[in-house]
């Protein structure tokens, strides 16, 4: 199977629903070993069982993003499996939709350690091992909302999808030759995201919307093989993907 991913072991954050999960699926079916983390560990388990039975290759280890050791480790777990670790995919991600004035910091700081750290501590997991390998992939899930700011309401959750994007800029001019670096940016799609919402109101407003415009899940998984499946001279930097109704 010449597909540029048969082979290539890849660590997905957040896998146990909605893009992790498709990702990991639409992965391992083209041949990839997938090394799977959340929080939910009976999903995760669920998972691998079920892409062992289509005849992929998984291991799975519970993994809050918020803690860089259990980062690390699931990043050792993979290469305890599989020997070597080739891509990242950070994407376990918090969507808490709700006005400024509400004053919600605790859940500002909730989508500071998910959206930033977890991103960085997935990047600092790996980097020591691409560096001795001669090569890796991270790839950084972003948002249409880190290309412009929604407001009201998801003010710093733009900020936290900003922030992904400009580190993952900066990742790739920092390691340029030695790893490729690709920032995906969705617009609306099938997930949990839209439940992170502690205010009753945005959560309503958030689901409606996605409920009349969100794309399947694998939509992303797609885009994510297309940028591993690229030839080694060549990195997709960034993709930007949204349903065909979507505005903003």
């Amino acid at each position: 199977m010449s597909n540029g991913i048969a082979g290539k072991v890849v660590v997905i954050t957040g896998a146990s629903s909605g893009l992790g999960e498709a990702t990991a699926r639409h992965l391992a079916a083209l041949g990839a070993r997938v090394v799977l983390g959340a929080r939910r560990g009976d999903r995760l388990q669920a998972l691998v069982e079920d892409i062992r039975q289509a005849g992929g290759e998984a291991v799975h280890a519970v993994t809050d993003v918020t803690s860089k050791a259990q980062v690390q480790a699931l990043v050792a777990a993979g290469r305890e499996a599989f020997g070597r670790i080739d891509v990242i995919v950070n994407n376990a991600g918090l969507m808490a939709i709700a006005p400024l004035q509400q004053l919600r910091s605790d859940e500002w700081d909730r989508m500071i350690d998910i959206n930033i750290k977890g991103v960085l501590y997935g990047i600092a997991a790996v980097l020591p091992l691409f560096e001795q390998q001669g090569g890796g992939h991270v790839i950084n899930i972003s948002s249409v909302a880190g290309l412009k700011v929604y407001a009201p309401g998801g003010t710093v959750y733009s900020g936290t999808k900003f922030a992904v994007r400009a580190i993952s800029e900066g990742l790739r001019q920092e390691m340029a030759g030695k790893v490729r670096v690709t920032s995906i940016e969705p617009g609306a799609v099938q997930s949990e995201l839209p439940l992170g919402s502690g205010d009753a109101a945005s959560r309503a407003e958030v689901e409606a919307f996605y409920q009349q415009q969100a794309i399947p899940a694998d939509a992303v998984a797609q885009a994510i093989a297309y940028a591993i499946g690229q030839p080694a001279a060549v990195a997709i930097n960034e993709v930007v993907l949204r349903p065909t109704v979507q505005d903003f």
